[in-house]
């Protein structure tokens, strides 16, 4: 515990490793609330859902805080109901079968652009007749436009773009521009103010009922925006913190730990066994490490645990080992062990009391600069298509941006967002590893 608590007052001496462990404990904070708040199985349905779990989400749409940034306000996406509190519905019977239903949303409209789309989801209970609407939009400069009148099943979708009548009687293909913009401006100029929406309904027999849901699809979408399939890419980049950082640490820790172990047992007994850990070693040494990865997710699994197993496996017999030996080697001829096994310590005793508590110095500093570099290629293997099908990373994001052209229809927040964690999580850790390795390095300290 001392040991640990000097440790620790050296280390907040290095500014450097105040900032890694800032960014460390934030990442892993990250990591908790999203573990807490979204349950796996949860995740998974939202990131691998269908249409029915994002129809409320705009496509290609950039985050909201774009706005704080640019000098054209574009539309922010939003989306309310009756069902939630978010429109005001009023029934009203007229006699013992029929009712009227209005319903109504106002909203101000404050941006210099026409959103994507706007559409409404109708939901009615019925027996034999379907309820009838009728739907008005109110403009801020007194217009009235009849925007449609139908009759609504248990279900209905109404897309205000693609309603072929609304765009002849409007005569035009552009149904958003001119809900929104002043009619004859040049240059195209959006009409400011209170927009509303109001919805007439008549219900035909007795506990038949209306409801309705009111999405705007505008330019911009959330913290993060979304991609083609319309997904939260907030999700991705929440979720994938808790993904990334489990792999990195797993695979650092695993690796770091089996091979000091087996670098020590190496050197204790000597011999064959020495020689056999040593020519495994060099083999390893010459394997070409991705290319064996890309053939075990092209032909086996893309399984990130699958990845993880076959890292940790082909990263054990690794250029440490060898340095590792020379100080088992050093250490193995020390008056202490000379000692212990005059009172009969066994050789597992001398090698998990004596030998390997002895690396503990070098492993700390190796085993933090580490997990950045497997962070880094858990998200490579995805940037390559070999990522894990089923889970949000970082990685997956960023391949799905190269595969629909991202960069080139000028979505950068699709990619730029998840390389920015990717680049701070390996500034947190590299900064901290750096300073650990000037503590348990005695050379580096007055560097």
């Amino acid at each position: 515990m001392n040991a640990i608590q000097n440790t620790f007052r050296e280390l907040v001496r290095f500014p450097s490793a105040i900032l890694g462990l800032t960014i460390i404990f934030f990442l892993l904070a990250v990591s908790v609330y999203a573990l807490v708040t979204i349950p796996y199985s949860e995740a998974i349905r939202l990131w691998r859902g269908g249409e029915d779990v994002w129809y409320q989400n705009p496509k290609y749409a950039a985050p909201a805080w774009f706005n704080y940034f640019s000098s054209v306000k574009k539309p922010v996406s939003f989306k309310v109901g009756t069902l939630d509190g978010g429109m005001t519905k009023t029934v009203k019977p007229v006699n013992q079968d029929i009712s009227t239903v209005e319903i109504t949303y106002a909203f101000d409209y404050t941006y210099d652009t026409p959103p994507q789309e706007m559409t409404l989801y109708f939901t009615s209970k019925f027996d034999q007749k379907l309820p009838f609407v009728s739907i008005l939009w109110h403009t801020p400069d007194g217009r009235e436009i009849q925007i449609a009148n139908m009759a609504v099943d248990r279900r209905t979708t109404y897309r205000f773009s693609q309603d072929t009548k609304l765009q002849k009687r409007l005569k035009t293909d552009y149904v958003m521009n001119s809900l929104f913009l002043e009619p004859n401006s040049q240059p195209p100029k959006t009409v400011k103010g209170k927009y509303q929406l109001v919805i007439n309904g008549t219900a035909f027999e007795s506990g038949s009922d209306i409801d309705a849901e009111f999405v705007f699809h505008g330019d911009l979408f959330g913290l993060a925006g979304t991609d083609k399939y319309r997904r939260d890419l907030f999700l991705p980049l929440l979720y994938g913190t808790p993904i990334a950082l489990a792999f990195g640490l797993l695979a650092a820790l695993s690796t770091a730990l089996l091979t000091m172990i087996i670098a020590a047992i190496g050197t204790w007994y000597g011999g064959w066994v020495d020689e056999l850990i040593q020519r495994i070693t060099e083999i390893n040494l010459v394997l070409p490490f991705l290319a064996i990865l890309i053939m075990v997710g092209t032909f086996y699994s893309r399984s990130i645990w699958l990845m993880l197993g076959v890292t940790i496996l082909l990263s054990i017999f690794g250029g440490a080992i060898k340095g590792y030996r020379a100080v088992f080697l050093q250490a193995k001829e020390a008056s202490y062990i000379e000692a212990a096994r005059a009172y009969g310590a066994s050789n597992l005793r001398i090698i998990f009391t004596y030998l390997v508590p002895r690396m503990i110095p070098l492993l700390i500093p190796t085993l933090v600069s580490s997990v950045a570099g497997f962070v880094f290629l858990e998200a490579s293997l995805a940037v390559l298509g070999l990522g894990d099908p089923v889970l949000p990373t970082w990685g997956k994001v960023i391949n799905d941006a190269f595969s629909d052209g991202a960069l080139y229809q000028g979505y950068y927040y699709w990619v730029l967002q998840p390389a920015a964690l990717l680049m701070i999580t390996g500034f947190g850790f590299a900064m901290l590893g750096f300073a650990l390795d000037r503590i348990f390095n005695p050379r580096l300290r007055e560097m």
